[in-house]
């Protein structure tokens, strides 16, 4: 509901890895790059933000940064890594554009009694590995579902990573009764661009909301279908929509507590997909160049996707977190292994 500034600054860190950076570079094991992280993940409740800085042998370094997602959203966090970065290297401030903190004034706070935002939290064994799908990839993977309404690489590949998930868990389902739940694909959607007016990138804090795709009985062989549903239920978040959540956000509240109160049940499986491509990611510049690469480490979320662009702006990696016992049929389904590289 607040946030507190004690003016005490943020954790730093600095350490010694005793390998060479481009061990890390050619062989990226998300849950060993944990370690090049400021803490762990989900521990730090009432710390804001964290920065571990790392050298390797070979005289590389690597920035490990952390922040909570109780103040931003994916592209705060790396407007604000840029920002950082710009004023590091001694741009003129004319230059910069400084983070504007206009949360509080487009949504007011409201009561969230009984809602569990960590609910995707797992105490689970989480494993997170990264795929690589490259632009040829994508194209067969479109190809094979056919014409669809939004073509796009995001929906596409959601469709497409859904149907093998959901053939992982529900062989291990065959196996322990009937499966009676239900199944749901969330993507976070980035509401800046459909405000009316838009507002800048640069405007600070949680401004995304969730799309909710409910997929049909059939979606697994119609994938086509499938990258409608998703399309469509991204497209219906305009700015009409923004203003019925700005004018009655508790509905929206109760929708989330809803269905959050589904899942804590196991009565729902939620997908979750987060869509990085098109951010900055790239553009932290602190005066030695822009970063060579650029990644995840192992998350605690489960059933989540994560979408990047390679710095070589060939495909898409996408970062996908499971139950360890899930994760084992999932990169071995030999459907999914004939379009990744990695």
């Amino acid at each position: 509901m607040f946030v507190n500034c004690n003016d005490e600054g943020v954790p730093f860190g600095e350490t010694r890895v005793q390998c060479k950076i481009s061990d890390v570079l050619d062989n990226p094991v998300p849950d060993e790059l944990n370690k090049l992280l400021p803490f762990v993940l989900d521990d730090a409740d009432e710390v804001p933000f964290g920065v571990q800085f790392n050298v390797f042998g070979c005289g590389g370094f690597a920035i490990g940064v952390c922040i909570s997602h109780k103040i931003a959203d994916a592209l705060s966090f790396f407007t604000f890594l840029k920002t950082w970065a710009a004023v590091c290297r001694g741009d003129p401030r004319s230059s910069i554009a400084f983070p504007e903190f206009v949360s509080a004034e487009l949504f007011p706070p409201k009561t969230t009694l009984g809602f569990e935002p960590r609910s995707g939290i797992s105490t689970d064994k989480i494993v997170t590995k990264r795929f690589v799908f490259t632009a040829l990839k994508i194209q067969e993977i479109k190809e094979n579902i056919g014409d669809t309404t939004y073509p796009s690489r995001i929906t596409t590949l959601s469709a497409f990573i859904w149907t093998r998930f959901i053939a992982t868990i529900q062989a291990d389902a065959i196996h322990e009764g009937e499966d009676n739940r239900f199944y749901a694909i969330v993507h976070a959607v980035n509401l800046r661009k459909r405000f009316n007016p838009p507002l800048p990138d640069h405007s600070f804090g949680n401004l995304y909301r969730i799309a909710m795709t409910v997929p049909t009985k059939n979606s697994q062989q119609d994938c086509r279908n499938l990258v409608n549903q998703i399309g469509e239920s991204i497209r219906k978040i305009d700015a009409e929509n923004i203003k019925r959540l700005r004018d009655g956000s508790g509905q929206y509240l109760e929708f989330m507590k809803e269905g959050t109160e589904s899942f804590m049940k196991g009565e729902m499986v939620t997908f979750n997909v987060t869509s990085l491509c098109n951010f900055p990611v790239y553009e932290a510049d602190f005066g030695w160049g822009k970063p060579v690469w650029v990644g995840s480490a192992g998350l605690t979320f489960k059933n989540l996707v994560v979408f990047m662009d390679p710095i070589n702006g060939d495909g898409i990696e996408a970062w996908i977190s499971l139950k360890e016992e899930e994760m084992g049929t999932f990169e071995n389904d030999e459907i999914m292994r004939g379009f990744v590289v990695s």
